[in-house]
């Protein structure tokens, strides 16, 4: 019988920490979702932990005699979670509901909504808020912007707005 357990790992290196703990042979699993980023000035899709610096691993139930030093040692890895000298568990069920959760299309998480209210940072309407509408492409994104009391239509690059106060 095997239990997951949780792992606590350094700072932005989960990913890391998840290989090195395959390579050895352990059964590991690190949620993700995909989020909305700005990279090189245009919008890019990239996955993101669910849980920063966490990731579960699942161990057989002889944790009794089983020396933890390998796992500590791994490299990205910094502790295992527990609560005094005892490995905190995690059911089986929690991570089910998690996989199932973070696993479909709609687990992508955007930087900007739909109608959300934005302010141009850049441009000659830089200072002006404006409402958000999509994406266009990778390059480019449209907002609404009153002018003359008459909403018009402005692609702009996704680097020269920032979410409203």
């Amino acid at each position: 019988m095997s239990h997951w357990y949780l792992i606590h790992t350094k700072i932005r290196k989960e990913q890391c920490a998840l290989q090195n703990l395959e390579q050895q042979g352990f059964e590991c699993y690190l949620p993700e979702m995909h989020a909305e980023k700005l990279r090189r000035g245009t919008m890019a899709v990239v996955p993101e932990p669910l849980f920063p610096r966490y990731l579960f691993i699942r161990l057989g139930t002889g944790l009794e005699g089983q020396s933890w030093a390998p796992i500590r040692s791994t490299t990205g890895v910094s502790r295992l979670v527990a609560f005094g000298t005892t490995p905190a568990k995690v059911a089986d069920e929690m991570v089910e509901v998690i996989r199932l959760q973070t696993g479909g299309p709609d687990s992508l998480r955007r930087q900007f909504e739909s109608g959300q209210a934005i302010v141009i940072t850049q441009g000659p309407f830089a200072g002006l808020e404006a409402i958000y509408q999509m994406s266009d492409g990778e390059s480019r994104v449209m907002v609404l912007l009153n002018i003359l009391s008459k909403s018009v239509k402005l692609a702009i690059a996704p680097t020269s707005i920032r979410k409203a106060n």
